[in-house]
């Protein structure tokens, strides 16, 4: 146990060392000095622009400000002529309480899909010899990637400007108190700080947790502890700066501080990429990740040869119920604000995901020949995955298109596309996450268009929403989503193998064969899940 703690150390010291060093040579240098409005805010779970149309960023554009847009110098009072009035302290950011709530209800959502929600739909899909072990290992990661988002994950990814890291200026949170804002998608409206350091906190972490079903049963769990320092320092921590971060709404007042805040944002924020809630920072990237793990740890003992079934689709139904209520928290909070983009967010989930099962569960009937529970549960998780990046740009009619390719798409993920790339991705992390976050992120593109009946974007200097003339086109957004997708995926590609190759040059990553056909609950855990 002493040598698995000391190596987790080592390794975050290691990683926050490294990222440290990243952040500092990452991209152009903006400093606050030469910024144009006062010190840069921080960019939001789904903030984007949009460099085609110089004037314009995304319908909610999400910030994090460091503090408020300094206000006019006030008018001095022409009285006395031997003393001058004392200039005002500019007001402070006005807290909005019902946001506050809001926010304070999602994230609680957001925690919910993790545990028990996903621990609950992975575990009903292993082997009984292995239930405790899934639990426990997303249990853990939550815990682990909770820790390590505020030591340094926060700061580096919404610290402050760069290309693709921000910087260690809010190491341990510092400066943040209770009385720090965060911005939102309109201007002037405030969240407590802390409220959005928690939210993102947990899309963080259940991004880490994902991975967990592409290896499980076959891995030690200090190398799931150990990769997944090293995964989050340097896949997720940079993804989700470069497509969240920006300087936030209020920064926004002509074109020149337009260019400046494209200038100090992440570089896919910067080219206007769109992902409202982590189609490409959250499961093309934890797809992918579990991809290249299935292929680097090889298959499972007798995998093809011995039965493999889910030993519990009953607590796999209930993972899948809790996904999906607490899919709402996670979509509908990406916009910050309880207003009526949150209920679009909210509304496209909802039909998405009814959509995709229906999908689903015609798709496999028509196949296989008899539908399934467990394809209705995966066409949900696949629906509330594909409209994820999508869920606050588009209409209706895009939400149930997006819901109804997911779920026959994703199908042929988890079957044909499976054997075509013959890994044993043990619970289909890639052929549902990797593949439906792909399909949303680029058909994002395509019914964002207001022509389509999407929200288009914002024009903050303008300070309007939905024209059809700030849209760059469907061709040219979709082109900027590929280039997001693409990003995605090679960041998270390289990085997983990386990261694995050095897991396996200190701890090793499998188990040995004779505790993998006994069962990782009682050789890694020394417990069991059920007693007969």
């Amino acid at each position: 146990m002493k040598k698995i703690l000391l190596m987790l150390l080592t390794a975050g010291a290691f990683s926050l060392t490294t990222a440290g060093a990243l952040a500092q040579g990452g991209g152009p240098s903006h400093g606050d000095a030469s910024a144009p409005e006062p010190k840069a805010a921080q960019a939001a779970p789904a903030a984007q622009a949009a460099p085609a149309a110089p004037a314009a960023v995304p319908p909610v554009a999400e910030a994090k400000k460091d503090e408020a847009a300094a206000p006019a110098a006030p008018v001095q009072a022409a009285a006395a002529p031997a003393a001058e009035k004392p200039e005002e302290a500019p007001a402070p950011p006005k807290i909005d309480k019902g946001d506050t709530a809001f926010m304070y209800v999602a994230t609680i959502m957001v925690i919910l899909m993790t545990i028990p929600g996903l621990a609950l739909f992975y575990g009903g899909l292993v082997r009984s010899k292995n239930m405790l072990s899934v639990l426990m290992q997303v249990f853990v990661v939550f815990s682990l990637i909770s820790v390590l988002w505020v030591i340094y994950g926060y700061s580096l990814t919404f610290g402050g400007p760069g290309a693709v890291y921000g910087n260690l200026s809010k190491m341990f949170l510092g400066g943040v108190t209770a009385e720090s804002p965060a911005a939102t998608f309109s201007k002037g409206v405030y969240i407590p700080e802390l409220i959005f350091v928690a939210f993102q906190c947990t899309f963080a972490a259940i991004t880490c947790a994902l991975i967990v079903g592409a290896y499980a049963e076959r891995m030690k769990f200090s190398a799931v502890l150990l990769f997944m320092v090293i995964w989050f320092t340097f896949s997720y921590i940079p993804m989700a700066h470069m497509v969240w971060y920006w300087d936030g709404p209020d920064a926004i007042k002509d074109q020149a501080t337009l260019d400046a805040v494209v200038a100090n944002a992440g570089w896919l924020w910067g080219k206007g990429a769109l992902d409202f809630a982590g189609g490409t920072v959250v499961h093309i990237n934890a797809g992918v990740a579990g991809l290249v793990a299935a292929y680097v740890l090889g298959k499972r003992v007798g995998y093809g040869r011995e039965s493999m079934a889910p030993h519990s689709l009953t607590l796999t139904m209930v993972g899948a119920a809790l996904l999906w209520v607490g899919w709402f928290g996670f979509n509908a909070g990406s916009n910050l604000e309880a207003n009526g983009i949150a209920a679009f967010a909210f509304v496209n989930t909802l039909l998405a995901t009814a959509a995709a099962v229906l999908s689903w569960t015609m798709v496999e009937w028509m196949v296989k020949g008899k539908p399934s529970m467990l394809g209705a549960a995966s066409g949900a998780v696949a629906g509330l995955v594909a409209i994820t990046p999508a869920c606050g740009f588009v209409g209706i009619i895009g939400a149930l298109v997006i819901g109804l390719l997911a779920g026959a798409v994703c199908f042929w993920g988890v079957t044909g596309l499976k054997k075509m790339l013959g890994a044993d991705d043990a619970l289909d992390v890639f052929g549902v996450h990797g593949v439906g976050g792909i399909l949303g992120a680029l058909l994002t593109g395509v019914f964002a268009a207001p022509s389509l009946g999407g929200a288009g974007i914002c024009n903050y200097i303008t300070n309007k929403c939905g024209d059809p003339a700030d849209f760059p086109g469907i061709g040219a957004q979709v082109w900027i989503q590929f280039q997001g997708v693409l990003t995605a995926i090679v960041l998270s590609a390289v990085v997983s193998f990386v990261a694995l190759m050095i897991v396996k040059a200190i701890t090793g990553l499998r188990v040995a064969e004779e505790e993998e056909r006994e069962g990782l609950d009682t050789t890694y855990h020394g417990e069991s899940a059920y007693k007969f």
